[in-house]
């Protein structure tokens, strides 16, 4: 039996893809998710009508917000939900005893067209408590979802989340490039890690396989190899290069590049700045340049930055500009990043005045070598002149923290409320189907997240509401909402009729990122000591839930 893919009935002849990594089946599951469904078939309450909640309890990296990703892979795998023959006999291998032939042809008719998914929208700041998917359905096959959708909304907003971090360090202005492939956790971790870090705010990637699946632009020029893969200029046979318009042709490239290195080294305002600059970095950048006039981007550490690599450039780029073409720029990939792109930055200004080359000055400065939070930070301390950044090992494997903590808790069974309790109260459940919404005060930013009973009115704009932490009893506060937005909406239907919202393009997920980070407070996104975020439930909700916690606590006794 094939794999098909499933859904309510109104959504005939609109099919959804299956997962980008071809490893996420029903299988990518813990071995506890079957037991349960046997136990659950054998006692009849397999069919028993079920609401889970996916939340986390505490932003990552220190911070005081999360970027919730990974919500289409989750609908990619519940529209493709469905079991093979070849699946159905290993689970049945792998279970503790044997299989009933009931429980093999419940296995073979599972798939999730009875199960509803309420999801906020991809690219949303979240908050921990506030559920980011809501599933319902029935409790054996909701369940079994619970391992792949945490593995699919963890890590994805993790990273989302920590590209939005580097992004709002960086600042608007710079450009900021995924440079992490080689050093992410395998290949998934990899294509992961670009396609959210996307979303997070970052521009381009250097990974050719994400670009080629999402759509990402694609970054990249050359390495420390190819410049000393070069001995000397004699190494370049084809030394001719048309200029840009087509109108003539240059019939020797290399002697164009050495007679303006000639000159930047005898020009009176860089007299004395180098001597000889190493040939072989020239001929790596000239055979470079000739390859890929439009995008010549020269890493100018091989050797020395100051002596040899930026001399060398500008003279390349300034035999390009002779040919009606654009040098792109440098890039630093170690070293004092701040003093050597200021002092690069001094270089290109001076050539621009020497020779006359309007805009000369503003030739890109990229700056790679292990880059994090941390170091952006400081360079913006020290004062620098870097446009844009190559990062890439601390930003897709989450060096600052290993994993966002996502939880998969019911709130519900056959319409009858469900609590989780703790000694620790942050792993204390909110109970019941609830309605999320966010509440923005009258200068546009968001005040609060409110949790309310599936039943209770909703907030309306203009009108006071009582907010309370669900927990401390002193915590509350009225607000009256200047706009009110609603943020659980319907991703999967099931048999319920409602209307399914559509997925939105990625560039509409990061633009949609970019742009709730823009409603946020600064202090609450800000890098050092950011405010906390409040998420509070009505004062109804709120009553329950203690009610339910006293109900559902043991009373102790003393002897």
């Amino acid at each position: 039996m094939e794999a098909k893919a499933n859904g309510p009935s109104f959504n005939a002849g609109r099919v959804t893809d299956g997962p980008t990594n071809p490893m996420v089946t029903p299988l990518l599951t813990d071995l506890y998710q079957f037991t349960m469904a046997y136990a659950y078939w054998k006692a009849g309450k397999h069919n028993d009508r079920a609401v889970f909640d996916l939340y986390f309890r505490k932003n990552p990296f220190g911070g005081e917000f999360t970027v919730f990703a990974g919500l289409e892979e989750c609908i990619k795998l519940i529209a493709n939900f469905k079991l093979t023959e070849e699946e159905i006999s290993f689970i049945c291998e792998s279970l503790p005893g044997s299989c009933e032939e009931g429980f093999v042809n419940y296995l073979r008719n599972i798939d999730c067209s009875d199960v509803e998914v309420y999801a906020i929208s991809e690219g949303t700041v979240v908050f921990p408590k506030v559920p980011l998917l809501r599933v319902e359905g029935p409790v054996a096959v909701v369940q079994l979802l619970e391992t792949p959708v945490l593995n699919l909304v963890n890590f994805a907003s993790l990273v989302a989340t920590n590209a939005a971090r580097h992004r709002l360090v960086a600042g608007k202005s710079k450009m900021l490039l995924e440079f992490g492939l080689r050093r992410a956790q395998g290949p998934d971790g990899a294509i992961s890690a670009s396609k959210y870090c996307y979303i997070g705010g970052f521009d381009a990637t250097s990974n050719v396989a994400a670009g080629r699946l999402f759509g990402i632009p694609l970054r990249g020029t050359h390495s420390h190899a190819f410049v000393s893969s070069f001995m000397s200029p004699d190494e370049i046979l084809e030394r001719s290069l048309c200029s840009s318009d087509g109108s003539s042709t240059c019939e020797d490239f290399v002697s164009l590049v050495q007679s303006w290195l000639s000159k930047i080294k005898w020009s009176k305002s860089l007299s004395g700045n180098f001597g000889e600059t190493n040939q072989s970095e020239l001929a790596a950048f000239m055979s470079y340049a000739l390859a890929f006039p439009n995008n010549f981007l020269a890493l100018v550490d091989t050797y020395d930055v100051m002596r040899s690599g930026v001399p060398n450039f500008c003279a390349v780029a300034l035999a390009l500009n002779d040919l009606g073409y654009k040098a792109v720029g440098i890039r630093l990939d170690s070293g004092d990043l701040a003093y050597l792109s200021g002092e690069a930055r001094k270089i290109f200004l001076t050539i621009e005045k020497e020779f006359g080359l309007p805009g000369f000055v503003k030739t890109s400065i990229t700056a790679s070598n292990d880059l994090n939070e941390e170091t952006l930070d400081a360079l913006n301390k020290q004062g620098h002149e870097v446009d844009c950044y190559g990062i890439g090992t601390y930003l897709v494997t989450c060096y600052a923290q290993a994993a966002l903590g996502c939880v998969f808790k019911l709130v519900e069974i056959n319409n009858q409320p469900r609590i989780k309790l703790s000694e620790d109260v942050s792993k204390v459940s909110i109970p019941c189907k609830k309605r999320c919404y966010r509440l923005y005060g009258r200068e546009g930013y968001s005040l609060v997240d409110i949790l309310i009973g599936e039943n209770e009115p909703c907030p309306k704009v203009g009108e006071r509401i009582l907010c309370r932490h669900p927990f401390i009893e002193s915590k509350r506060a009225y607000v009256v909402p200047q706009r009110v937005e609603e943020l659980l909406k319907c991703y999967w239907p099931g048999k319920s009729g409602k209307v399914r919202e559509e997925l939105p393009a990625l560039q509409d997920i990061r633009d949609h990122c970019i742009k709730q980070l823009e409603q946020m407070r600064p202090d609450h996104i800000r890098r050092l000591n950011p405010t906390p975020y409040k998420v509070s439930v009505s004062a109804k909700l709120y009553d329950f839930i203690h009610f339910l916690w006293l109900n559902e606590a043991p009373v102790g006794e003393l002897q």
